[in-house]
C-alpha cells in the first residue's frame, strides 16, 4: 500500500512565509492609509485656523503635518514592494525596500529635528511676535491628541509586524506631536507674555527628534550592508540545529538581514562516512527546523561537512574520483593485482583520501589468501601522496 504524497515541510513553510509577507504588507499599507487621512485633515485644519487666528507657529505646524503625507506615501509604496515574493532577480525577497524606506524616514526625521531647532533659535531672536488668538490653542491641543494617537496606533502595528519602517514612521508622528506641544507652549506663552518658553522647548525637542532619526537611519544603513542577526537569535539558531539527530557540531553560521526577514548559511558536521542521501536528509531537517523555530529567518543554506573544516587539514586540491581511481588502477596494474567485481568508496578526510574497497569473499579460498591479496593491494598504492588509508571489506 502506498503512502499518500505530502509536500515537503520546507515548501509548506515557504508558502506560510509568503502568506505572512502578503498579510504584513497589507497591514502596513492599511496603517499608512489611516495615517495619510489623519494628516491630510489635520494639516488643512491647522493651516486654516493658523491664518484665521494669526498664528505663524500653527501655520508652520500645518505645513509640517502636510509634509508627513510624503512619508506616508513612502511607507505605502515600500510596503507594497517589500511584500512581493522572491523572484529570479530578487532571490532573497524585496525586504530591503522597507529598509531603504526606513533609512529615508530616518534622514527625514533628523532633518525635521534640526528644522525644529532652527525654528526655535529664530524664535529666540524674535521677541515682537503678535499674540495669536485663543482658537490657535484649541487646534494646537487637538493636533497633539491626533498625532499622539497616530503614534500609538502605528507603534502597535510596528511591534506586531516587527517593522522598523513603521517604527520610524511612528516616531515621526511622535515628533509631530512634540512639535505641536512646542506650538501650544509658544501660543500659551505668547498669550501670557513668556514667549521664550516656545523657543527653549523647540530647541530641546528638536535635538531629541534628530537623535531618534539618527538612530533609526543608522540601524537601517547597517542593515543595508548585511548586518547579522542579534547574538541571542544566532545562539538560538545554533541550539535548534544542535538538537537535530545526526548533527555533531555547528560552525560558520552566518546570518544577514534584508528588511524584516533574514537568511542564514551554516556548516553542519555529521558522521564522516554517512551516505550522500542521509547527509542531504539532515541538511533538509536543519533548513526546516530553523525556518520553523526562528521567525525572522526565511531562507537557510546548509553545507554538510564530514569533519570540522575550520580545524582539519583542507581537502581542496585533492584529485576527484575519476583521477584518483585512475591512479589507483594504474598502480595495481603495474603489479598485476587488479581486483574484479568490486565497489570502491572514497572518503575525503584530514587532507587525504581514504579508500574503501569492497570485494566478494567468495573469490578467495581462505582467509590467509584474502589477507595476502589485501597486503599486495596496499603495497601497490602506498606511494600515492594523497592516499590516507586503504580499507578492504569483504561481502
Amino acid at each position: 500500500m502506498s503512502l499518500p504524497h505530502t509536500n515537503p515541510p520546507v515548501e509548506a513553510q515557504r508558502e506560510t512565509a509568503d502568506q505572512r509577507r502578503t498579510l504584513r504588507g497589507r497591514d502596513t499599507r492599511r496603517v499608512a492609509v489611516v495615517s495619510a487621512v489623519v494628516n491630510l485633515l489635520l494639516a488643512g485644519g491647522q493651516v486654516a485656523v493658523g491664518l484665521i487666528a494669526n498664528s505663524a507657529a500653527l501655520v508652520a505646524d500645518g505645513i509640517h503635518t502636510a509634509s508627513d503625507l510624503l512619508s506616508d506615501v513612502l511607507v505605502w509604496v515600500a510596503a507594497r514592494h517589500a511584500s512581493v515574493a522572491p523572484d529570479e532577480d530578487h532571490p532573497y525577497g524585496h525586504g530591503r525596500f522597507e529598509t531603504a524606506a526606513t533609512l529615508g524616514l530616518g534622514i527625514l526625521l533628523t532633518l525635521v529635528g534640526l528644522g525644529i531647532v532652527w525654528a526655535g533659535a529664530e524664535r529666540m531672536l524674535d521677541s515682537d511676535r503678535p499674540a495669536p488668538g485663543q482658537l490657535a490653542i484649541v487646534v494646537a491641543a487637538f493636533g497633539i491628541v491626533a498625532k499622539e494617537a497616530l503614534y500609538w496606533y502605528t507603534m502597535a502595528a510596528a511591534r506586531r509586524l516587527k517593522s522598523d519602517m513603521l517604527r520610524a514612521n511612528a516616531w515621526h508622528h511622535r515628533s509631530d506631536a512634540i512639535s505641536s506641544v512646542v506650538v501650544l507652549i509658544g501660543v500659551a506663552g505668547a498669550v501670557m507674555g513668556f514667549s521664550y518658553l516656545d523657543a527653549l522647548a523647540a530647541v530641546v525637542v528638536g535635538l531629541m527628534v534628530a537623535r531618534i532619526g539618527w538612530d533609526l537611519g543608522w540601524r537601517a544603513l547597517t542593515e543595508l550592508v548585511d548586518t547579522a542577526l542579534d547574538e541571542d537569535e544566532v545562539n538560538e539558531a545554533k541550539r535548534v540545529i544542535m538538537g537535530i539527530d545526526g548533527v555533531r557540531s555547528v560552525h560558520m553560521l552566518r546570518t544577514r538581514r534584508h528588511g524584516p526577514e533574514a537568511s542564514a548559511d551554516v556548516h553542519v558536521q555529521v558522521a564522516p562516512r554517512l551516505s550522500v542521501s542521509e547527509g542531504h536528509m539532515i541538511s533538509q531537517a536543519v533548513e526546516d527546523r530553523v525556518i520553523e523555530k526562528i521567525d525572522s529567518i526565511t531562507d537557510v543554506t546548509v553545507h554538510i561537512d564530514p569533519e570540522d573544516d575550520e580545524d582539519a587539514p583542507a581537502c581542496r586540491g585533492l584529485p576527484l574520483r575519476a583521477a584518483a581511481l585512475a591512479a589507483i588502477e594504474t598502480a595495481w596494474n603495474e603489479v598485476h593485482v587488479t581486483p574484479v567485481q568490486r565497489e570502491i568508496r572514497l572518503h575525503y578526510l584530514g587532507g587525504r583520501i581514504e579508500v574503501e574497497l569492497v570485494l566478494p569473499l567468495m573469490g578467495f579460498t581462505d582467509a590467509d589468501t584474502a589477507l595476502a591479496f589485501q597486503a599486495r593491494l596496499e603495497d601497490a598504492v602506498r606511494h600515492l601522496p594523497w592516499l590516507g588509508r586503504l580499507r578492504v571489506l569483504y561481502g
